[in-house]
């Protein structure tokens, strides 16, 4: 009989052993108990048992896949950074898509921000963009992170999603609104990855070659249209796919249609920050395109899906600690507060050296006195010195990457409100503005539609109040807005105005 086995691989324990008994367990007798001996059976249930690795507090459920990014414009003159240094300059890239606030199990037509998180694998190192598909979002200050994940995920008593937890939040932070507009509209609930815009959000800095610093915002604007669903639709899609936008960009990019974005930037002198009338570094707020207009820069493909979801796609890790020479950071005080959370959440969850794993890993160059760990799976330096300076290596700092000095506008180090002074405590003119000239008639009758269907799940002896105050809020961004919410939540607003003042 032909052995058809000649040309396939043996099967091997992790160790590289090949074995055959791969479905049985050995035991004493047909009917007997096993044996602790069988260690291939050890082996596959110890390994099976540590499978998951513990998914994002953030970002749980994503979607990713390789691509290209090409300049197509000079921008030389902001900034050094090599990848923009040629016109036709290409950078592998990666990026992941995610809901927001879900579980890994959750649907991706959930009432959420979409993450926008891009991976540039550049000469100079890798440099992560971590974004979303919105412009802005709830909060300024990274010290309220947690208490607001914390409304957006379950109850510790019911461990239900709760949205009384959520609207309390929201309510007792008038900063969120803008974000919470833009949540509640059918932006809330896009169609798909493809068809979405996406945002670098937070400003950056760019630095060109004579040490000359600007501000600058990124943008990801879809070729392939925006796309979204109503709130109705995406209730249904949530019953019929459950990864509707993961089909949808495994299926496009495998049919050969290639999700593409321009790519463009946003930028602000450092003399006009400071004349600007709202906190240019505030996360909450956009910068009005009819003042700093959009420039082209690029664009973006995306044309290959992982061969393996966990490797690449699960392992992927990013964070805006990752820049490149030419681009730099900014007071943007919730970006300052990602610059350590975000790589300190992947060194829980990956391990101390996550950036040797594949997808997350430079393929250039990586020198470094960092030793040992968890899952270190390079030479671990070999037998070079592990410590600096020293007489015998040869990886030494480079002065040409040194960035310029800040210039600081206090020498006072305090506590001091977010939302305090002028710049900082307009909640209200970005949200009515998106209300009154972005939205259209269709959207503005969706917003308020999705606004009363969420709010109407307030519950408990608090519901009045977060109501009313939640209602204040949008009644002081347009009363127009406030008056149809009111209207379809049944508040009788003169009589909550009198029970507010009494």
């Amino acid at each position: 009989m032909e052995n058809n086995n000649t040309n396939k691989r043996k099967l091997t324990t992790a160790s590289g052993r090949p074995y055959a008994e791969h479905e049985n367990s050995q035991s004493v007798g047909s009917r007997g108990p096993l044996l602790l001996q069988d260690f291939i059976l050890h082996e596959k249930m110890a390994h099976f048992n540590r499978e998951r690795i513990p998914e994002r507090v953030v970002h749980a459920k994503g979607t990713g896949a390789y691509g290209t990014f090409t300049v197509t414009h000079d921008i030389t003159k902001y900034t050094k950074a090599k990848i923009f240094s040629k016109i036709g300059n290409t950078c592998k890239t990666f990026l992941r898509f995610s809901t927001v606030g879900g579980e890994k199990g959750s649907a991706d037509s959930e009432r959420d921000p979409r993450g926008f998180a891009l991976k540039f694998y550049t000469e100079d190192g890798n440099w992560d963009l971590v974004g979303n598909n919105t412009p802005i979002f709830f909060i300024k200050d990274p010290k309220k992170f947690s208490d607001f994940i914390h409304t957006q995920k379950r109850d510790p008593r019911t461990n239900l999603k709760s949205p009384t937890m959520m609207w309390d939040f929201w309510s007792l932070n008038p900063e969120s609104l803008h974000q919470v507009v833009i949540l509640m509209s059918d932006r809330g609930t896009p169609f798909s990855y493809r068809h979405m815009d996406g945002f670098g959000s937070h400003t950056y800095s760019f630095i060109n070659s004579e040490n000359e610093r600007v501000w600058v915002k990124f943008h990801f604007k879809t070729q392939q249209g925006i796309k979204n669903f109503t709130g109705p639709e995406a209730d249904a899609m949530r019953t019929q796919d459950m990864d509707h936008s993961q089909r949808d960009l495994v299926e496009a990019i495998d049919r050969g249609e290639f999700p593409k974005w321009n790519v463009k930037i946003q930028v602000m002198t450092e003399a006009e920050s400071k004349t600007f009338r709202w906190n240019p570094f505030d996360l909450t707020k956009v910068w009005p395109h009819g003042e700093f207009p959009l420039i082209d820069v690029g664009v973006l493909e995306l044309n290959q899906i992982p061969r393996n979801y966990f490797a690449h796609v699960e392992q992927s890790a990013f964070a805006p600690s990752n820049t490149i020479d030419g681009i730099g950071y900014s007071p943007d005080k919730m970006l300052q507060g990602r610059i350590l959370s975000y790589a300190d959440a992947h060194r829980y969850r990956l391990g101390v050296n996550y950036e040797q794993i594949p997808v997350n890993s430079c393929p250039f160059m990586v020198n470094n006195y960092h030793r040992d760990g968890q899952m270190r799976i390079d030479d671990n330096g070999n037998d070079d010195p592990n410590y600096y300076p020293n007489s015998f290596g040869d990886v030494i700092p480079d002065e040409s990457y040194k960035e310029p000095a800040w210039e600081l506008d206090s020498n006072v180090a305090d506590w001091y409100d977010r939302n305090a002074g002028p710049g900082d405590n307009d909640h209200y003119t970005q949200p009515g503005d998106l209300y009154r000239k972005v939205l259209s008639p269709e959207d503005k009758i969706n917003l308020v539609n999705n606004i009363v269907g969420a709010m109407s799940g307030i519950s408990g002896p608090r519901r009045a109040q977060i109501i009313n105050l939640q209602l204040c809020h949008f009644f002081r961004a347009d009363i127009q807005l406030g008056m149809a919410i009111a209207k379809g939540l049944g508040v009788d607003i003169d009589q909550a105005m009198v029970s507010k003042h009494s």
